[in-house]
């Protein structure tokens, strides 16, 4: 099975692997939250977040450095780019491979809409359109949630939330909170790395704190899903 298609598969197998709870937990340690307060309705600001186009350009020009530089260190001849993004082959740094890798990112971080629930027991971050991020606390530890299809786990970096989830084929996901000073503004940094791709791939996300109510944003109480929060079409 070629790398895109593998990607795609655990791509659509990630809803399960956050759906599932695993019997298997080990509490990690975790640093005190000092009071970030992550809760509330957020709307994605496009102007203040990653173009995948640039990043994925930036990505292709650093694997095409190091590619220069084994070539000059080996004293090859040839081209010292031409292993990289030709063809559609699924090796290390191929085309295939990078872009794939890009598209995966882009993938998991579209979502226009945020609603978070926090308590200190729990955290648990709702994106439009995707499956949640969940977080909990036992006495103030989070958790490594094991299952079938890797691990995932969560914890606080001082005043930032982490969540990484590994997979198979030597994927993994890591998201970055970070609140903004005034509490108005979060950044959601999201790492895709590949065994198969020299360097990780991250695009960062900003949100805008939204206020029910407000043009574009509405809520409504599910009796299944609990609280939702979508924009409003045009």
């Amino acid at each position: 099975m070629e790398k895109p298609v593998v990607i795609t598969c655990l791509f659509a197998a990630l809803a399960l692997l956050c759906a599932c709870a695993g019997p298997q937990r080990a509490p990690i340690r975790a640093a005190p939250h000092a009071g970030v307060d992550f809760s509330g309705a957020w709307a994605l600001d496009y102007g203040q977040s990653d173009n995948i186009q640039t990043r994925l350009n930036g990505l292709v020009r650093e694997l095409r450095r190091d590619a220069e530089r084994r070539a000059q260190a080996g004293g090859e001849l040839r081209s010292p780019g031409a292993a990289l993004m030709v063809g559609g082959g699924g090796g290390t740094d191929s085309g295939a491979s990078v872009i794939g890798l890009a598209r995966m990112a882009d993938l998991i971080t579209q979502s226009q809409m945020l609603d978070i629930e926090q308590t200190p027991a729990r955290i648990r971050v709702k994106r439009e359109e995707s499956f949640a991020l969940g977080c909990d606390f036992h006495d103030g530890v989070s958790t490594v949630v094991e299952t079938p299809l890797g691990s995932e786990f969560c914890g606080w970096d001082g005043h930032q939330l982490l969540f990484s989830i590994a997979l198979p084929e030597g994927l993994s996901i890591r998201h970055r909170l970070t609140l903004g000073p005034d509490g108005q503004r979060l950044q959601i940094a999201t790492t895709v790395i590949s065994d198969r791709v020299s360097y990780p791939f991250t695009l960062n996300r900003v949100y805008q704190r939204m206020e029910e109510g407000e043009s574009g944003y509405r809520c409504k109480q599910t009796l299944t899903r609990g609280r939702v929060c979508t924009t409003e079409s045009s």
